[in-house]
Protein backbone atom coordinates (compact mmCIF):
# COMPACT_ATOMS: atom_id res chain seq x y z
CA UNK A 1 0.00 0.00 0.00
CA UNK A 2 0.44 3.80 -0.27
CA UNK A 3 2.83 5.58 2.63
CA UNK A 4 0.91 8.40 2.67
CA UNK A 5 -2.86 9.25 3.36
CA UNK A 6 -4.21 11.79 0.89
CA UNK A 7 -7.14 14.00 2.43
CA UNK A 8 -7.24 16.12 -0.66
CA UNK A 9 -10.90 17.27 -1.77
CA UNK A 10 -10.15 16.45 -5.28
CA UNK A 11 -8.54 15.66 -7.44
CA UNK A 12 -8.76 13.22 -4.40
CA UNK A 13 -6.86 10.41 -3.80
CA UNK A 14 -7.83 6.88 -5.99
CA UNK A 15 -7.75 3.37 -5.29
CA UNK A 16 -4.50 1.90 -4.89
CA UNK A 17 -5.36 -1.01 -6.93
CA UNK A 18 -6.43 0.94 -9.57
CA UNK A 19 -3.78 3.24 -9.61
CA UNK A 20 -1.85 -0.68 -9.74
CA UNK A 21 -3.51 -2.02 -12.39
CA UNK A 22 -3.62 1.45 -15.00
CA UNK A 23 0.18 1.38 -14.09
CA UNK A 24 0.71 -1.89 -15.61
CA UNK A 25 -1.35 -1.28 -18.52
CA UNK A 26 -0.16 1.57 -19.22
CA UNK A 27 1.99 1.01 -22.19
CA UNK A 28 -0.07 -1.92 -23.52
CA UNK A 29 -3.78 -1.92 -23.03
CA UNK A 30 -5.96 -4.91 -24.14
CA UNK A 31 -3.17 -6.41 -26.53
CA UNK A 32 -3.24 -3.45 -28.24
CA UNK A 33 0.48 -2.74 -28.25
CA UNK A 34 -0.73 1.00 -27.51
CA UNK A 35 -1.89 2.88 -24.76
CA UNK A 36 -5.76 3.42 -23.97
CA UNK A 37 -4.84 7.41 -24.33
CA UNK A 38 -3.70 6.02 -27.76
CA UNK A 39 -5.98 3.87 -29.36
CA UNK A 40 -9.50 5.12 -31.41
CA UNK A 41 -12.66 5.92 -29.45
CA UNK A 42 -14.24 4.62 -31.93
CA UNK A 43 -12.43 0.91 -32.67
CA UNK A 44 -14.60 -1.66 -31.07
CA UNK A 45 -12.35 -2.18 -28.14
CA UNK A 46 -13.23 1.63 -26.52
CA UNK A 47 -16.21 1.00 -27.47
CA UNK A 48 -17.13 -2.01 -25.67
CA UNK A 49 -15.10 -0.35 -22.81
CA UNK A 50 -17.20 2.38 -22.71
CA UNK A 51 -20.38 0.07 -22.74
CA UNK A 52 -19.31 -1.69 -20.11
CA UNK A 53 -18.51 1.03 -17.68
CA UNK A 54 -22.02 2.46 -18.64
CA UNK A 55 -23.82 -0.77 -17.50
CA UNK A 56 -21.23 -1.29 -14.41
CA UNK A 57 -23.15 2.33 -13.36
CA UNK A 58 -26.13 1.29 -14.06
CA UNK A 59 -25.79 -1.56 -11.88
CA UNK A 60 -24.42 0.28 -9.24
CA UNK A 61 -26.56 2.83 -8.60
CA UNK A 62 -29.50 0.66 -10.30
CA UNK A 63 -30.22 3.44 -12.80
CA UNK A 64 -34.18 2.75 -14.70
CA UNK A 65 -34.01 2.28 -17.83
CA UNK A 66 -35.78 5.82 -19.03
CA UNK A 67 -32.51 7.38 -18.10
CA UNK A 68 -29.48 8.00 -20.05
CA UNK A 69 -26.03 7.93 -19.05
CA UNK A 70 -23.67 10.78 -20.74
CA UNK A 71 -19.66 10.67 -20.58
CA UNK A 72 -18.94 14.72 -20.88
CA UNK A 73 -16.12 17.14 -19.82
CA UNK A 74 -16.36 20.62 -18.80
CA UNK A 75 -16.66 19.61 -14.94
CA UNK A 76 -19.23 19.99 -12.30
CA UNK A 77 -19.01 23.68 -12.78
CA UNK A 78 -19.88 24.06 -16.41
CA UNK A 79 -22.87 21.98 -15.43
CA UNK A 80 -24.11 25.09 -14.08
CA UNK A 81 -24.80 26.66 -16.87
CA UNK A 82 -25.05 24.17 -19.27
CA UNK A 83 -27.90 22.57 -16.83
CA UNK A 84 -30.32 25.48 -18.10
CA UNK A 85 -29.12 25.96 -21.44
CA UNK A 86 -30.03 22.21 -22.24
CA UNK A 87 -33.15 22.41 -19.84
CA UNK A 88 -35.14 26.02 -20.48
CA UNK A 89 -34.71 25.95 -24.42
CA UNK A 90 -36.58 28.55 -25.57
CA UNK A 91 -37.78 29.69 -22.21
CA UNK A 92 -34.27 30.51 -21.45
CA UNK A 93 -34.04 34.40 -21.10
CA UNK A 94 -37.77 35.02 -21.03
CA UNK A 95 -37.71 37.20 -17.48
CA UNK A 96 -40.52 34.44 -16.25
CA UNK A 97 -39.00 30.85 -16.00
CA UNK A 98 -37.75 30.35 -12.62
CA UNK A 99 -35.67 27.84 -11.24
CA UNK A 100 -35.94 26.76 -7.60
CA UNK A 101 -32.43 26.42 -5.52
CA UNK A 102 -31.39 24.94 -1.99
CA UNK A 103 -28.53 27.16 -1.22
CA UNK A 104 -26.53 25.15 1.35
CA UNK A 105 -22.80 26.04 1.13
CA UNK A 106 -20.70 27.70 -1.51
CA UNK A 107 -20.98 25.54 -4.29
CA UNK A 108 -25.17 25.23 -4.58
CA UNK A 109 -24.64 29.32 -4.17
CA UNK A 110 -22.49 29.35 -7.13
CA UNK A 111 -24.80 27.02 -9.24
CA UNK A 112 -27.42 29.53 -8.67
CA UNK A 113 -25.58 32.70 -9.25
CA UNK A 114 -24.56 30.83 -12.47
CA UNK A 115 -28.01 29.96 -13.35
CA UNK A 116 -29.15 33.58 -12.50
CA UNK A 117 -27.92 34.33 -16.45
CA UNK A 118 -30.88 32.33 -17.68
CA UNK A 119 -33.62 31.99 -15.42
CA UNK A 120 -34.55 33.91 -12.39
CA UNK A 121 -33.16 31.95 -9.36
CA UNK A 122 -35.82 31.67 -6.78
CA UNK A 123 -33.58 30.58 -3.52
CA UNK A 124 -36.60 28.21 -1.74
CA UNK A 125 -34.07 27.27 1.20
CA UNK A 126 -30.91 29.52 2.40
CA UNK A 127 -28.55 28.71 5.27
CA UNK A 128 -26.09 31.55 4.90
CA UNK A 129 -27.83 33.05 7.76
CA UNK A 130 -26.26 29.81 10.28
CA UNK A 131 -23.12 29.72 8.39
CA UNK A 132 -24.14 27.09 5.72
CA UNK A 133 -24.38 24.37 8.22
CA UNK A 134 -27.59 22.41 8.22
CA UNK A 135 -30.18 21.27 4.88
CA UNK A 136 -33.34 21.95 5.41
CA UNK A 137 -35.94 19.14 6.58
CA UNK A 138 -37.27 17.16 3.91
CA UNK A 139 -40.78 18.16 5.11
CA UNK A 140 -40.15 21.78 4.59
CA UNK A 141 -38.94 21.87 1.28
CA UNK A 142 -41.98 24.37 -0.52
CA UNK A 143 -41.28 24.30 -3.97
CA UNK A 144 -42.70 26.66 -6.75
CA UNK A 145 -44.85 24.28 -9.02
CA UNK A 146 -44.34 26.58 -12.15
CA UNK A 147 -40.19 26.33 -11.70
CA UNK A 148 -38.22 24.29 -14.21
CA UNK A 149 -36.76 22.34 -11.89
CA UNK A 150 -34.99 22.38 -8.60
CA UNK A 151 -31.80 22.20 -7.94
CA UNK A 152 -29.73 21.01 -4.90
CA UNK A 153 -25.98 20.39 -3.94
CA UNK A 154 -26.27 16.59 -2.43
CA UNK A 155 -22.69 17.62 -0.49
CA UNK A 156 -21.16 20.59 -0.34
CA UNK A 157 -17.37 19.96 -0.06
CA UNK A 158 -16.46 23.19 1.20
CA UNK A 159 -19.00 23.42 4.55
CA UNK A 160 -19.18 19.69 5.05
CA UNK A 161 -23.08 19.19 5.00
CA UNK A 162 -24.81 16.51 3.30
CA UNK A 163 -28.37 15.70 1.58
CA UNK A 164 -28.90 12.27 3.60
CA UNK A 165 -32.12 11.82 2.17
CA UNK A 166 -34.08 11.82 -1.31
CA UNK A 167 -36.16 14.10 -2.36
CA UNK A 168 -39.10 12.64 -2.98
CA UNK A 169 -42.37 12.98 -5.09
CA UNK A 170 -41.13 16.43 -6.29
CA UNK A 171 -43.72 18.28 -8.10
CA UNK A 172 -40.95 19.50 -10.84
CA UNK A 173 -37.56 17.64 -11.30
CA UNK A 174 -34.84 17.22 -9.23
CA UNK A 175 -31.60 18.50 -10.24
CA UNK A 176 -28.93 17.45 -8.38
CA UNK A 177 -24.49 17.92 -7.96
CA UNK A 178 -23.66 14.79 -6.75
CA UNK A 179 -19.37 15.34 -7.75
CA UNK A 180 -18.49 14.85 -3.49
CA UNK A 181 -21.06 11.80 -2.91
CA UNK A 182 -22.40 9.83 -5.74
CA UNK A 183 -21.55 5.86 -5.29
CA UNK A 184 -20.48 6.79 -1.49
CA UNK A 185 -24.40 5.09 -0.54
CA UNK A 186 -27.37 4.18 -2.26
CA UNK A 187 -30.18 6.77 -3.65
CA UNK A 188 -33.07 5.88 -5.45
CA UNK A 189 -32.46 7.51 -8.78
CA UNK A 190 -35.73 7.48 -9.96
CA UNK A 191 -36.67 10.19 -7.66
CA UNK A 192 -33.94 12.43 -10.08
CA UNK A 193 -34.76 14.21 -13.33
CA UNK A 194 -31.10 14.54 -13.65
CA UNK A 195 -27.71 13.93 -11.28
CA UNK A 196 -24.15 15.03 -12.68
CA UNK A 197 -20.87 14.53 -11.14
CA UNK A 198 -17.50 15.57 -11.34
CA UNK A 199 -15.36 12.50 -11.45
CA UNK A 200 -12.55 13.94 -9.31
CA UNK A 201 -14.15 12.35 -5.91
CA UNK A 202 -15.41 8.98 -6.26
CA UNK A 203 -15.42 8.37 -9.88
CA UNK A 204 -11.61 8.92 -11.38
CA UNK A 205 -9.43 11.35 -12.28
CA UNK A 206 -10.42 15.03 -13.12
CA UNK A 207 -11.36 15.83 -16.90
CA UNK A 208 -14.62 13.39 -16.82
CA UNK A 209 -18.65 14.43 -16.07
CA UNK A 210 -20.94 12.20 -15.42
CA UNK A 211 -24.87 12.88 -16.29
CA UNK A 212 -27.41 10.84 -15.53
CA UNK A 213 -30.59 12.19 -17.64
CA UNK A 214 -34.66 11.38 -17.28
CA UNK A 215 -35.89 10.82 -21.21
CA UNK A 216 -38.56 13.39 -20.76
CA UNK A 217 -35.65 16.06 -20.16
CA UNK A 218 -34.19 15.70 -23.46
CA UNK A 219 -34.90 17.69 -26.55
CA UNK A 220 -35.31 20.79 -24.58
CA UNK A 221 -31.83 22.50 -25.31
CA UNK A 222 -31.50 25.76 -26.47
CA UNK A 223 -30.51 26.75 -30.11
CA UNK A 224 -27.14 28.41 -28.79
CA UNK A 225 -26.06 24.96 -26.67
CA UNK A 226 -22.53 24.03 -28.41
CA UNK A 227 -23.65 20.67 -30.06
CA UNK A 228 -20.29 18.94 -28.03
CA UNK A 229 -22.47 19.68 -24.71
CA UNK A 230 -25.90 19.03 -25.84
CA UNK A 231 -26.95 16.60 -23.61
CA UNK A 232 -29.81 15.40 -26.72
CA UNK A 233 -26.79 15.14 -29.20
CA UNK A 234 -24.32 13.51 -27.05
CA UNK A 235 -27.79 11.02 -25.63
CA UNK A 236 -28.08 9.74 -29.43
CA UNK A 237 -24.78 9.25 -30.34
CA UNK A 238 -23.61 6.96 -26.88
CA UNK A 239 -21.73 10.27 -25.39
CA UNK A 240 -18.99 9.71 -28.56
CA UNK A 241 -20.59 12.70 -30.85
CA UNK A 242 -16.58 14.31 -30.15
CA UNK A 243 -13.55 12.91 -28.74
CA UNK A 244 -14.90 11.66 -25.37
CA UNK A 245 -12.19 11.79 -21.96
CA UNK A 246 -10.81 7.81 -22.81
CA UNK A 247 -8.41 7.45 -20.10
CA UNK A 248 -10.72 9.12 -17.31
CA UNK A 249 -13.31 6.50 -18.32
CA UNK A 250 -10.78 3.86 -18.51
CA UNK A 251 -10.36 4.50 -14.66
CA UNK A 252 -13.72 4.94 -14.03
CA UNK A 253 -14.16 1.69 -15.36
CA UNK A 254 -11.50 0.33 -13.18
CA UNK A 255 -13.08 2.07 -9.91
CA UNK A 256 -16.54 0.88 -10.89
CA UNK A 257 -15.17 -2.97 -11.03
CA UNK A 258 -13.73 -2.70 -7.51
CA UNK A 259 -16.49 -0.99 -6.00
CA UNK A 260 -18.59 -4.01 -7.35
CA UNK A 261 -16.06 -6.25 -5.63
CA UNK A 262 -16.05 -5.15 -2.94
CA UNK A 263 -20.14 -5.36 -2.42
CA UNK A 264 -21.35 -2.59 -4.10
CA UNK A 265 -23.04 0.33 -2.64
CA UNK A 266 -24.98 -1.37 0.05
CA UNK A 267 -20.99 -2.00 1.72
CA UNK A 268 -19.49 0.83 0.84
CA UNK A 269 -22.45 2.80 2.63
CA UNK A 270 -21.31 1.20 5.67
CA UNK A 271 -17.60 1.58 5.40
CA UNK A 272 -17.93 5.44 4.61
CA UNK A 273 -20.40 5.71 7.96
CA UNK A 274 -17.64 3.88 10.23
CA UNK A 275 -14.82 5.72 8.70
CA UNK A 276 -17.32 9.14 9.18
CA UNK A 277 -18.29 8.22 12.91
CA UNK A 278 -14.96 7.45 13.85
CA UNK A 279 -13.84 11.00 12.82
CA UNK A 280 -16.73 13.04 14.40
CA UNK A 281 -16.52 10.83 17.59
CA UNK A 282 -12.32 12.03 17.97
CA UNK A 283 -13.69 15.74 17.25
CA UNK A 284 -16.73 15.27 19.27
CA UNK A 285 -14.55 14.28 21.97
CA UNK A 286 -12.04 16.65 22.11
CA UNK A 287 -11.41 20.06 23.49
CA UNK A 288 -8.90 21.05 20.61
CA UNK A 289 -10.89 20.20 18.07
CA UNK A 290 -14.83 21.52 16.32
CA UNK A 291 -17.07 20.55 13.52
CA UNK A 292 -20.31 23.11 13.51
CA UNK A 293 -22.38 21.28 11.25
CA UNK A 294 -25.47 20.14 12.66
CA UNK A 295 -25.15 16.62 13.31
CA UNK A 296 -27.62 15.50 11.14
CA UNK A 297 -26.50 17.22 8.11
CA UNK A 298 -22.48 16.21 8.88
CA UNK A 299 -21.02 14.87 5.69
CA UNK A 300 -19.88 11.55 5.64
CA UNK A 301 -17.51 12.59 2.62
CA UNK A 302 -16.28 15.99 3.75
CA UNK A 303 -15.31 16.76 6.96
CA UNK A 304 -14.03 20.34 8.22
CA UNK A 305 -12.55 20.71 11.66
CA UNK A 306 -10.94 23.76 13.37
CA UNK A 307 -8.55 24.06 15.83
CA UNK A 308 -9.75 25.84 19.49
CA UNK A 309 -6.30 27.08 18.91
CA UNK A 310 -5.61 28.82 15.42
CA UNK A 311 -1.43 29.41 15.92
CA UNK A 312 -1.59 25.77 16.12
CA UNK A 313 -2.76 25.05 12.80
CA UNK A 314 0.58 25.50 10.64
CA UNK A 315 2.19 23.19 13.42
CA UNK A 316 -0.88 20.73 12.92
CA UNK A 317 -0.26 20.69 9.35
CA UNK A 318 3.77 20.36 9.44
CA UNK A 319 3.54 17.44 11.70
CA UNK A 320 0.27 15.83 10.08
CA UNK A 321 2.33 15.49 6.76
CA UNK A 322 5.30 14.44 8.86
CA UNK A 323 3.22 11.69 9.64
CA UNK A 324 2.43 10.90 6.25
CA UNK A 325 -1.09 12.46 6.10
CA UNK A 326 -1.45 15.06 3.31
CA UNK A 327 -3.64 17.79 2.31
CA UNK A 328 -5.20 18.34 5.45
CA UNK A 329 -5.23 22.23 4.94
CA UNK A 330 -9.10 23.91 5.42
CA UNK A 331 -10.22 25.49 2.47
CA UNK A 332 -9.08 29.38 2.07
CA UNK A 333 -12.53 30.64 2.42
CA UNK A 334 -13.67 28.96 5.77
CA UNK A 335 -9.80 27.98 7.06
CA UNK A 336 -8.94 25.55 9.56
CA UNK A 337 -8.53 21.90 8.19
CA UNK A 338 -10.87 19.61 6.35
CA UNK A 339 -10.35 15.74 5.39
CA UNK A 340 -11.58 14.31 2.46
CA UNK A 341 -12.51 10.90 3.24
CA UNK A 342 -14.34 9.76 -0.50
CA UNK A 343 -14.61 5.77 -1.39
CA UNK A 344 -10.78 5.54 -1.75
CA UNK A 345 -9.99 6.64 1.52
CA UNK A 346 -9.07 3.56 3.20
CA UNK A 347 -10.66 3.10 7.35
CA UNK A 348 -6.81 2.81 7.79
CA UNK A 349 -6.03 6.01 6.64
CA UNK A 350 -8.46 7.71 8.85
CA UNK A 351 -7.50 5.85 11.89
CA UNK A 352 -3.75 7.14 11.20
CA UNK A 353 -5.53 10.12 11.13
CA UNK A 354 -7.40 10.04 14.13
CA UNK A 355 -4.52 8.82 16.45
CA UNK A 356 -2.30 11.75 15.10
CA UNK A 357 -5.31 13.81 15.98
CA UNK A 358 -5.14 12.74 19.75
CA UNK A 359 -1.80 12.78 20.32
CA UNK A 360 -1.06 16.16 18.85
CA UNK A 361 -3.86 17.47 21.39
CA UNK A 362 -2.40 15.41 24.41
CA UNK A 363 1.14 17.28 23.41
CA UNK A 364 0.08 20.64 22.87
CA UNK A 365 -3.57 20.94 24.12
CA UNK A 366 -3.70 19.68 27.18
Amino acid sequence: MRETYNFCAGPATMPYNVLKTAQKELLDWEQQGASVMEVSHRGKEFIALAKECEADLRELLNIPVNYKVLFLQGGGLAQFGLIPLNLLGDKMGDGKTTVDYLETGVWSKKSAIEGSRYAVSNIVYSGKSEGYINVPDKNAINVNPESAYLHICSNETINGVEFFYDIKNCPIPVVADMSSNILSRRIDVSQYGLIYAGAQKNIGPAGLTVVIIREDLLGKASKFVPDALNYTLQAENDSMLNTPPTFAIYLMSLVLKELKEKGGLVEMEKLNHKKAFMLYSTIDNSRLYRNPVHVDARSNMTIPFTLADPTLDALFLKEAEAHNLINLKGHRSVGGMRASIYNAMPIEGVIALTNFMKDFEARYYS
